[in-house]
C-alpha cells in the first residue's frame, strides 16, 4: 500500500470540491482532491447556469473570474409569465444594485479544473473504492485503488463534496445523521440547443400545461425546460415535440420568436428537497449535493454548495492559521441555516409554478386560482418582489 498525506481530502471534483481546494490553496492549505469518474465525464454533467452575485465574488476571491466575466451575461432581472403575459422582476432595482451572472455550470468546473492543473495541485481521477476511516477520531485517512494499487492518504480532515450519491454521506453511522426529504411529483425535461434565446433574460412560465423555462448559456446556446411525467422517457420527446409543447407555454410574443433547432443534450431529472443534519461528523465535513438537494427552480444548488464552500474554508482557514477550532464548531449550524432558507424559497417557487397531479396536494381548480391570486399579489406588491428578488440574487452570509 502507498500512504501519503495532507491536511485536507476533499472527495469529489465537482464544483464544489475543486472551489474548496482552490479556496485551500489560496490560504496555504495543503489539500488532495479524489474523484470517482474521468474528468471528462465530469465535464459532461449539464447543470445549472445562474449565479448569485455572491458566488460570483466567491469565484473571483478564488482567482478563477476571469472568463467568467468576460463570456458570462449578467442579468439584472427575470420574467414571470401567467395568464399569458408577462411581468418582469427588477432583481437590480430592488435589491440596491444586486445581479446575477448567466454562465454555465460546466464552465465554471472547466475553470476551476484548469486553475488547479495550472497550479500543480494533486487531482486523482477514476479512484475507485474509496473508503473513509477513523474521521470520529483525530487521525482520519483515506483510501482508495488506482490501477489496481491501493492508496492511503492520512490526513487533518475530509471534506465530503461528492454529490448525493456519493460515499461520504454513506460512510456516516445512520444513527448519527437526519434525513429530510420530499420528493415532488413530476420533473423536468431539459434540453441544450445552439439557438439564440428567445428573451434577454430568463422566462419562468405557469401554464395550465405546466411549468417552462427558457433560459441560457450564452448568447448563441439555450437551455429550456418543461414540467413532465416521472413516467416519461426521453425518448418519448424527440425535438419537434419538445418545442412545439413549449410553445404553447409561453406567452404569444415569446412564442412568435422562439427560435428552434437541433438539440445536443436531452434529459429528465426528477425533483426533490432534501437536507441531511448534521454536517459536521468529527472530522468529517459535508458540503453541496452530498448534504442537500434543492428543486432546481430557484437556482439555488450551485450557489449553496459555494456558500457551504465559503463557510467551510474560512473555517478550516481558522483552524491551520489562527488555532481556533470555532469555525469548524459552527460550520453546521451556520450552513444548515442558509440551507434550509433556500429549501424554503425552492419549495415556495415550486410550488407557485408547477401544476400538481391530482392526490399530491393543492390541485385542480383550487390549487390553480391560488398561485394565480398569489402571482397576481406578487406582481403588483413591491414588499413582495422585493422578498422575491433579494432571495433570488442571494441572501447575505452570516459572518
Amino acid at each position: 500500500m502507498n500512504t501519503d498525506r495532507t491536511q485536507v481530502v476533499i472527495i469529489g471534483a465537482g464544483p464544489s470540491g475543486l472551489l474548496l481546494g482552490q479556496l485551500l490553496h489560496r490560504a496555504g492549505i495543503a489539500n488532495v482532491v479524489l474523484e470517482q469518474r474521468s474528468p471528462e465525464y465530469v465535464l459532461g454533467r449539464i447543470r445549472a447556469g445562474v449565479l448569485e452575485q455572491v458566488t460570483t465574488d466567491l469565484l473571483d476571491e478564488a482567482g478563477v473570474g476571469a472568463r467568467m466575466h468576460a463570456e458570462g451575461l449578467v442579468h439584472d432581472g427575470f420574467e414571470l409569465c401567467f395568464g399569458g403575459a408577462r411581468h418582469r422582476i427588477d432583481l437590480k432595482g430592488l435589491t440596491g444594485g444586486r445581479t446575477v451572472m448567466v454562465y454555465g455550470q460546466t464552465e465554471v468546473t472547466r475553470d476551476l479544473m484548469d486553475a488547479r492543473q495550472a497550479a500543480g495541485l494533486p487531482t486523482v481521477y477514476e479512484a475507485e473504492q474509496v473508503r473513509l476511516h477513523d474521521f470520529d477520531g483525530r487521525q482520519p485517512s483515506v483510501s482508495y485503488l488506482k490501477g489496481g494499487v491501493e492508496h492511503r492518504i492520512a490526513c487533518d480532515f475530509i471534506a465530503g463534496c461528492d454529490g448525493f450519491h456519493g460515499v461520504s454521506r454513506a460512510s456516516v453511522p445512520a444513527r448519527s445523521i437526519e434525513l429530510f426529504e420530499r420528493v415532488y411529483p413530476f420533473g423536468w425535461l431539459g434540453i441544450l440547443a445552439d439557438v439564440p434565446p428567445v428573451a434577454d433574460e430568463l422566462i419562468y412560465s405557469n401554464h395550465e400545461r405546466g411549468f417552462a423555462l427558457c433560459s441560457m448559456r450564452s448568447r448563441t446556446r439555450v437551455r429550456h425546460y418543461l414540467q413532465c411525467s416521472l413516467e416519461d422517457q426521453v425518448e418519448q420527446w424527440d425535438d419537434a415535440r419538445f418545442w412545439d409543447e413549449l410553445r404553447r407555454r409561453l406567452d404569444p410574443q415569446a412564442a412568435e420568436t422562439l427560435v428552434t433547432g437541433p438539440s445536443i443534450e436531452k434529459s429528465i431529472a426528477p425533483l426533490r428537497s432534501f437536507v441531511a443534519e448534521p454536517m459536521r461528523f468529527g472530522r468529517l465535513f459535508l458540503a453541496g449535493d452530498a448534504a442537500h438537494i434543492v428543486p432546481p427552480t430557484g437556482a439555488k444548488g450551485l450557489n449553496l454548495a459555494a456558500a457551504d464552500v465559503r463557510y467551510l474554508s474560512r473555517a478550516l482557514a481558522e483552524f491551520y492559521l489562527e488555532r481556533s477550532e470555532a469555525g469548524i464548531d459552527d460550520y453546521s449550524r451556520k450552513a444548515l441555516r442558509r440551507v434550509w432558507k433556500a429549501e424554503r424559497f425552492s419549495w415556495y417557487l415550486t410550488s407557485l409554478l408547477h401544476r400538481f397531479p391530482a392526490g399530491s396536494g393543492d390541485t385542480g381548480a383550487v390549487g390553480h386560482r391560488m398561485q394565480t391570486a398569489e402571482l397576481d399579489y406578487l406582481v403588483h406588491s413591491n414588499a413582495a418582489m422585493t422578498s422575491l428578488a433579494e432571495n433570488y440574487v442571494g441572501l447575505p452570509f452570516e459572518e
